[in-house]
């Protein structure tokens, strides 16, 4: 008699509902088991504060999303987005003057699509709750999970209590346990238990606070993006050199604000906030033209100040029965707009293989089961978990590592000049010599599926060849024939030229 794969997935966030999906899509009996209540409901939002930070959607994500295998997913996810096209550094001139600084992401206009959290989980769940082989469970916390015997415990917070005025604990049985429950994962603390697990975590000496830019006021009969007081298609970033301010659009003319500082200039401005409007208008200008100084001081008392981690580990499986994903097996800082992305894209990746297996082993015997993935071996599953581990792990060491580089990006390179010229030269390279390959790397990164750290070596090695490049024009006559190729380009050489210098 035919018997589907149980898949359980813990984590019903953005990463553990497409894992559901995927699973769902091939014909797994899936369910899903979320600590928190239903994320549909509005109610559920302040318990989910400190995942509040809007997200940024991009080529990863969307392809894998586009490889789900669902028909309707990218339009129902998409529809819900707004593209960013590039950042906009706000600061103050010498003179005094308020500006505001335009920098492309990507010399051919490509963008990445900011998305409230809330409205993508209430997407993704909606397509799973229409699922007849997907079963949702809220309310419920995972307190115990034996990988050996593929069975596990969990408080059924929303069933009635025990005698002992507990929660009652169900048990359940799993073929396939996949934890996408985020940095403090339970998953993982009880993989660790049966498998020889390499772990490290990091606090950087970073909080970040929320801020809310309300949407400007309009007549109905006026046009929808007149709501957004600064444009809405930019990323907004406030630098700082050691701290930041930044703001994400929303659908409703809204911005979620973010403030980054250190931790005791945290606890300076907490001993007395009456400091706060006064430290906006020095390090962060013309932002108390958009937040009043009442809502800066009472959203900065009322708001949690939040930490942030980074976390590596590897393996990320037990044998044939359990693997984590996402924030669980590599949480990441939120400066590259990856986490998610990555998450997602650890999914495609996770079932790409899952595939690949399965066809190796209907090829090599025609008479297995035909139903892919329905029901895989224990073998055939523990040999695609073994891989993934292997082939994931370096590329998410490489993106956890580029995303703490890019705080410093943020924070301070994108004010100096030997960033903007290395990003202009890059973007020569790639419209003009397109066959020699180059991009830049947040380019790759955004923009691409290139393995993560394919685009730490390629980046390294193009930094070592315009370095070379640069000194060989400065002390040599190379440089005329530099000058030759500005003079013939010099249209795009000067209107860029202007953009770095801020004169468009």
């Amino acid at each position: 008699m035919y018997v589907p794969q149980k898949t359980v997935i813990v984590g019903a966030g953005p990463v553990g509902s497409l894992a559901a999906l995927f699973a769902a899509q091939r014909g797994h009996d899936v369910e899903v088991y979320e600590l928190r209540p239903d994320l549909r409901n509005p109610g559920t939002i302040p318990l989910n504060f400190t995942k509040s930070i809007n997200l940024a959607v991009s080529e990863r994500g969307i392809n894998a999303m586009r490889h789900s295998g669902h028909p309707s997913i990218l339009e129902t996810v998409m529809t819900g987005t707004i593209p960013m096209r590039g950042r906009m550094i706000h600061g103050r001139s010498p003179l005094g003057d308020l500006y505001e600084h335009a920098q492309n992401y990507d010399v051919k206009g490509r963008a990445i699509y900011a998305i409230d959290r809330s409205g993508l989980n209430e997407r993704l769940l909606n397509i799973l709750d229409s699922m007849s082989n997907v079963k949702l469970f809220f309310n419920h916390k995972l307190t115990g999970a034996d990988f050996r015997a593929r069975r596990a415990w969990f408080e059924a917070r929303d069933l009635a209590l025990s005698p002992s005025s507990r929660p009652k604990e169900i048990e359940i049985s799993f073929d396939l346990m996949i934890g996408a429950d985020g940095a403090h994962s339970a998953v993982r603390y009880h993989m660790m238990k049966f498998t020889r697990m390499d772990y490290q975590q990091e606090y950087i000496d970073t909080l970040w606070c929320e801020f809310r830019i309300e949407p400007q006021e309009t007549q109905p009969d006026r046009e929808s993006k007149k709501r957004f007081r600064i444009s809405q298609n930019h990323l907004h970033i406030w630098p700082g050199r050691e701290f930041m301010f930044i703001a994400i659009p929303s659908e409703d003319g809204s911005f979620t604000s973010t403030l980054f500082l250190p931790s005791k200039q945290f606890a300076e401005l907490e001993r007395d906030p009456s400091h706060l409007p006064s430290f906006f208008d020095e390090n962060f200008p013309g932002v108390t033209d958009l937040i009043s100084r009442e809502s800066l001081i009472s959203s900065f008392q009322s708001n949690p100040h939040l930490p942030l981690i980074s976390l590596k580990c590897r393996p990320y499986h037990y044998g044939s029965s359990g693997v984590i994903v996402g924030d669980a097996a590599h949480a990441m800082v939120p400066f590259y707009g990856q986490g998610m992305n990555a998450g997602m894209e650890d999914v495609r990746i996770l079932f790409s293989i899952f595939d690949k297996h399965t066809e190796l082993l209907e090829d090599n015997d025609p008479t297995a089961d035909s139903h892919k993935l329905s029901s895989t071996p224990v073998s055939v599953r523990a040999e695609a978990l073994a891989e993934y581990s292997e082939v994931r792990a370096p590329d998410a060491y490489a993106i956890n590592e580029m995303a703490l580089q890019n705080y410093v990006e943020m924070r301070s390179s994108v004010l100096s000049v030997r960033y903007r010229l290395r990003k202009f030269l890059e973007e020569f390279m790639s419209v003009y010599f397109p066959k020699l390959g180059w991009h830049t790397k947040y380019s790759r990164v955004s923009f691409s599926n290139q393995g993560y750290s394919d685009i730490v070596r390629q980046s390294d090695r193009q930094g070592r060849i315009l370095f070379r490049v640069i000194f060989a024009c400065v002390t040599s006559p190379v440089a005329a024939m530099f000058l030759v190729s500005g003079y013939r380009h010099r249209r795009f050489l000067l209107s860029t030229a202007a953009g770095l210098l801020g004169l468009n």
